[in-house]
């Protein structure tokens, strides 16, 4: 064969390359044309396969089977269903595989519009989407790009943890990498699993505290895969550079033997593993991502429970580029929503006291970013303190009381104790209370009437998850409050989500290899959010941008993390670009249709001409 005049080594090169990209365009090219006639595909299939086992290289593709090749060519009309021209239906071979119509995207938004809205519920909304990602990725961005203020609430917060609790019976096909503490030792060739190679961006979850509904364990996958379908729809990352994963350890959760009982769960059915093999496993697991995906591979975690959340955190966030994104992206959209209302009460971040209900992963990381904001305005480490004021299940966290863990004693107050909220307000008179501990109904009447006594213009931020566990809701807050409104006017109360923040700094970290997420970038990500506030967006009651921006504000963000990183010296990629705005849009993702016609030209006649003895 014409391939022994290589080298061995530039054979294996070649054969390799021909491996990544056979499923792409250099077999559709080859054969494209061939496709319908099988006995020139196979014949193709075995010379390739027979090179593939001389050489020892590739042995998935020298064990497939001519059928299983095939189906490639077969599959391409799911790409884009009516939208592929006759053209490309004609070269692709898929030509009377489709209805003889030709549909443009826009219409296609608008069939699945309908389908949408026929649905009676939203976990039939939801399921639709996840179909359709399923069917046709660039539609399904398409359609979340179009309206993402009506579809963000579907493919994650609220809908999405309806959604896990059900994940078993919603699940269609698996979406991302499902790994195991069985696989401990393995996990390197469960990445090799996965299709893609170059991957930028992970969420991973082990399920254990997934929002405001406890331990799912695997039920848990659907947060990974709704948070990347963020990072794309309102960030512009690549989905084919997102990879989302689920530890799966076991399931401790209070109904564990109805679940584990359950012929419908997906998951390990064993209680959860804790301790050396947990560590093991999620050591092994960022070793193993960086080895094959590089140090810039930028690895969020969801969901984890608060013992694991902060330990691991503080374990990796100097030696890997990860962040926590209940910790850190929930302390960044909490201080923009606080900086924005400084602007209505005309103060300064110093001259505010807070109350927190809830000490755990959210409550911390705000209290962290507010003395980190504090700091920068000039106030001392020891005097921002005495201005976060956090109460949790055991009352107010004051110092002397016994089994405070690190987090909790660094706000621990010099104060006698207090067994409620109610009081500590009273006691306290805080100028913003902060709700971060899934309770409902929390903020009663009375609390909301104290706010409003002492404070001309208080600050109330329930901010747990899903809505059924918020503190109070935006109409009891007007009542309790009193707010009174102009003839006419109508307040919108916005959503404190953290998609504002992790979509922009996945593409701003993705852009500029940073390989350290640091609390510095989600400061100023709080800062350029509360940015594009306008005074409009204020005199609607509105602390956030409007969600029909966020893709607008997500580049944005980037932009401002570029920028700061290469200041900082701490980008990877050189020489630094002179326009940082331009420098980021080429990375951003387009939910366009690509051409599939081949490149096809003639040369002149005379050039064409045979020759002949």
């Amino acid at each position: 064969m014409a391939t022994v005049l290589l080298g061995y080594s530039e054979q294996l090169e070649l054969f390799s390359s021909l491996s990544q990209c056979l499923i792409g365009t250099i077999i559709m090219r080859f054969t494209a044309r061939e496709l319908p006639h099988k006995e020139k595909f196979e014949k193709h299939l075995d010379m390739f396969r027979t090179c593939a086992i001389e050489l020892g290289a590739m042995p998935h593709l020298a064990h497939s089977t001519s059928k299983e090749m095939w189906s490639l060519g077969q599959k391409l009309e799911r790409k884009q269903g009516m939208a592929f021209t006759l053209e490309e239906r004609l070269q692709l071979g898929i030509h009377g595989l489709l209805p003889p119509c030709f549909l443009s995207q826009d219409v296609q938004v608008l069939r699945v519009m309908k389908n949408f809205e026929k649905q009676s519920n939203d976990l039939d909304k939801y399921i639709i989407l996840m179909t359709l990602q399923d069917r046709n990725e660039k539609l399904f961005y398409r359609v979340l790009t179009s309206d993402i203020e009506k579809f963000m609430p579907i493919v994650y917060t609220p809908t999405v943890g309806l959604a896990c609790q059900h994940y078993g019976l919603a699940f269609r096909r698996p979406r991302g990498l499902f790994i195991t503490i069985h696989d401990k030792g393995h996990i390197a060739t469960m990445l090799n699993s996965w299709p893609e190679e170059n991957v930028k961006a992970i969420v991973v979850t082990d399920g254990e505290r997934i929002l405001g509904l406890g331990d799912l364990g695997s039920y848990g996958m659907g947060i990974p895969v709704g948070k990347l379908a963020l990072y794309t729809a309102c960030g512009g990352v690549d989905p084919q550079q997102c990879l989302p994963v689920l530890l799966d350890v076991g399931t401790d959760n209070e109904i564990t033997e109805a679940l584990l009982n359950d012929p419908l769960y997906i998951g390990l059915k064993h209680k959860r593993v804790r301790g050396k093999q947990y560590d093991e496993l999620i050591d092994e697991f960022m070793q193993a991502v960086t080895n094959k995906y590089g140090m810039n591979c930028l690895i969020q975690f969801e969901d984890f429970a608060n013992a694991n959340a902060f330990r691991l955190l503080n374990k990796y966030r100097n030696r890997y580029c990860t962040f926590n994104d209940d910790i850190q992206g929930t302390a960044s959209v909490a201080v923009a929503g606080i900086f924005a209302a400084l602007r209505i009460t005309k103060n300064k971040l110093s001259d505010q006291k807070f109350v927190f209900l809830g000490a755990g992963e959210a409550a911390m990381g705000i209290a962290y970013l507010i003395l980190m904001a504090m700091e920068k305005e000039g106030v001392s480490r020891e005097d921002a303190i005495k201005k976060i004021w956090m109460v949790d299940s055991k009352g107010l966290i004051v110092k002397g009381r016994s089994h405070l863990n690190h987090e909790k004693e660094m706000f621990a107050q010099d104060h006698p104790s207090v067994d409620t909220l109610e009081e500590v307000v009273q006691k306290v008179k805080p100028t913003a209370v902060i709700g971060v501990a899934a309770v409902a109904g929390a903020f009663t009447e009375q609390l909301l009437q104290d706010m409003a006594a002492f404070n001309e213009r208080p600050i109330v931020f329930a901010l747990s998850n899903p809505t059924s566990k918020a503190e109070c809701t935006a109409e009891q807050a007007g009542e309790y409050l009193q707010v009174t409104l102009p003839n006419g006017q109508t307040f919108f109360p916005g959503q404190g989500n953290n998609a504002y923040v992790f979509p922009g700094v996945a593409l701003g970290v993705i852009a500029c290899g940073v390989r350290h997420v640091s609390d510095e970038i989600f400061l100023l990500t709080a800062e350029t959010i509360a940015a594009q506030v306008t005074e409009q967006n204020l005199a609607e009651g509105r602390l956030y941008p409007p969600l029909a921006s966020i893709r607008e504000v997500s580049l944005k963000i980037a932009v401002k993390i570029v920028d700061w990183a290469y200041k900082q010296g701490l980008a990877s990629w050189y020489p630094e670009p002179a326009d940082k705005e331009t420098f980021v849009k080429q990375f951003v993702y387009s939910p366009e249709y690509n051409s599939f016609v081949f490149d096809n030209y003639k040369w002149p006649p005379t050039a064409m001409h045979t020759q002949n003895i």
